[in-house]
């Protein structure tokens, strides 16, 4: 007696393959699947839990969405955040600057300028430049675009002046000039998460209508830096002021000083350690985490995982849309301090399967995100 991917064979008679093939080859399907999972659980690192949500990151069966989810209720995180500090007013010992940002910043900028000089200075074949700037430099840079955001919030001092100088620093080897532009764009994206019109963190019509299916997703995914820096300026065009400048001058003096002591493969890692880090990437996973509606009525998830390290706990989504003058180091106290409104929410396990689960599940892509009528039209 022996067993085949669970289908049983019977001593003294024609095994169950040929008796009856169509259920076979289900099975065989099922089976594929069931290891498939196995292997995702195994390389992702999921710990798959079926009691916590979404813990497993397989597709799900259904229709891709052709619109958006349309919500009447006001912004989820101004009304949490009256609730929490009703009941837990010590969370405002939190709120503040956390001067170890700076320190942080520096150390990244100037290991990936060592980085750059050392590639162009030896000439690194392009094939090891490529592996080292998506293992290496694109979890470096993708640390340097969330040093942005925490200095967009004003996090590492109390001048608003000092941050943004601060994050002038911090976008040197991202290689394009953001620094200034993002802070605009992202302030009114916790002011209005939804709106439509105002939050340009929401695809595009154009987005959720193209990218259809398996392949057109991983485009999107490879290319998702692009679409967050590009959308803006379609959605809700603002005109550049000086602040601006100074960031595209300072960015450029910055890129003239990597082309003169390393050369155009220098400058070469420093923009793939960007465009690989921001796509296919399993830190830029949280792009799609935080606000992609994986399950309905909710539309902020936080990832609790180890590369919260690596990126100044942005995966405490939730606890900085609540509490966005609380510095990233100091998130994990939040949800801490009060655990009734944190732990009945749904949450990531794995950025990698995030991305998997974006790609490959068919009742998922750009139109899974809530939106609201904008408060200028209410």
């Amino acid at each position: 007696m022996g067993d085949w991917c669970g289908v049983r064979q019977v001593p003294g008679s024609k095994p169950q393959v040929e008796r009856d093939g169509a259920m076979v080859a289900k099975r065989r399907k099922c089976c594929a699947i069931v290891n498939l999972e196995a292997l995702i659980r195994f390389s992702l690192f999921l710990g798959f839990d079926s009691n916590k949500f979404p813990a497993n990151y397989a597709a799900k069966e259904g229709n891709m969405p052709t619109e958006f989810t349309w919500s009447d209720e006001g912004e989820p995180h101004a009304i949490r955040r009256k609730e929490i500090l009703k009941t837990h007013p010590e969370i405002r010992e939190l709120f503040g600057p956390d001067i170890m940002i700076m320190p942080q910043v520096f150390a990244v900028v100037g290991f990936q300028t060592c980085m750059a000089y050392f590639m162009g200075t030896h000439n690194i074949a392009w094939g090891y430049l490529v592996v080292v700037a998506y293992c290496i430099g694109g979890f470096a840079n993708h640390n340097l675009f969330l040093a942005v955001h925490e200095l967009a919030h004003n996090l590492a001092f109390d001048n608003p002046v000092y941050n943004r100088l601060l994050a002038f620093v911090a976008n040197y080897p991202t290689i394009l000039p953001f620094a200034v532009t993002f802070q605009k764009y992202h302030m009114e994206h916790h002011r209005g998460q939804g709106e439509d019109g105002v939050d340009t963190d929401i695809p595009s019509d154009a987005e959720g209508k193209f990218f259809t299916n398996t392949f057109l997703k991983t485009i999107w995914v490879s290319c998702q830096l692009f679409f967050y820096a590009v959308r803006p300026m379609f959605v809700k065009p603002k005109p550049p002021g000086l602040w601006e400048v100074a960031n595209l001058l300072s960015c450029l003096a910055y890129d003239l000083f990597v082309y003169y002591i390393a050369g155009s493969k220098g400058l070469w890692y420093l923009a793939l350690s960007s465009i690989l880090g921001g796509g296919l990437h399993p830190i830029a996973g949280h792009f799609i985490s935080e606000h992609y509606a994986f399950e309905k009525g909710f539309e902020t998830y936080s990832y609790y995982g180890p590369l919260n390290f690596l990126v100044y706990n942005v995966g405490f989504h939730n606890e900085h849309h609540d509490f966005p003058r609380v510095p990233g180091s100091r998130l994990s106290k939040i949800k801490k301090a009060a655990p009734e409104y944190y732990d009945n929410l749904p949450f990531h396990t794995s950025w990698s399967g995030v991305i998997w689960r974006y790609i490959t599940d068919p009742t998922v892509g750009p139109y899974s995100r809530v939106k609201r009528e904008s408060k200028k039209t209410n």
